[in-house]
C-alpha cells in the first residue's frame, strides 16, 4: 500500500466506531482507538480495537458475509474502511463483551463530515 494514512505513530483515540454489514445492520464499538505504528521499511500501518458484544457481530454476520467500519476521529477526521481484518473472542454468552481488532487490508477512504453523517443516518443499529 502507499502512504494512505496521515497521522504519525501513536494511539488515537476514536469518537464514533461502527461495524456496518452491506444491509447497513450495525453495532457501535465502545471505547475504539486506533494505533499507528511504522514498520521495517518506515511505512505505516494501522490497527484498531473496540469492545463489542459477541453476540451482536454473530447477529450482524448471519445475514452478510462482510462487515465494514465507520471511524469518526473527531473534527475533519471521518474515515471508511472497507472490509478490514476483524478478530474477537470467541465465547458467545449473552452479556460478555470482548475485544474486536481490526486492520485495514486496504487504504481507507476518507469522508467528508457530511457524508459520515449522511452514512451513520442510514445505518440500521441492531445494539440499541
Amino acid at each position: 500500500m502507499t502512504e494512505w494514512i496521515p497521522f504519525e505513530e501513536g494511539e488515537y483515540w476514536v469518537a464514533h466506531a461502527y461495524l456496518v454489514a452491506p444491509d447497513k445492520s450495525a453495532i457501535a464499538l465502545e471505547n475504539p482507538v486506533i494505533e499507528i505504528v511504522k514498520g521495517p521499511q518506515g511505512r505505516r500501518y494501522l490497527k484498531g480495537q473496540g469492545m463489542v458484544y459477541n453476540l451482536m457481530v454473530v447477529e450482524l454476520l448471519e445475514e452478510n458475509d462482510t462487515l465494514d467500519i465507520l471511524l469518526d476521529l473527531g473534527g475533519e477526521f471521518k474515515f471508511y474502511l472497507q472490509r478490514p481484518q476483524i478478530s474477537a473472542g470467541k465465547l458467545f454468552v449473552p452479556d460478555v463483551k470482548s475485544t474486536l481488532q481490526f486492520a485495514p487490508q486496504q487504504p481507507w477512504s476518507q469522508l467528508s463530515v457530511e457524508g459520515f453523517v449522511e452514512k451513520v443516518g442510514k445505518l440500521k443499529r441492531i445494539d440499541t
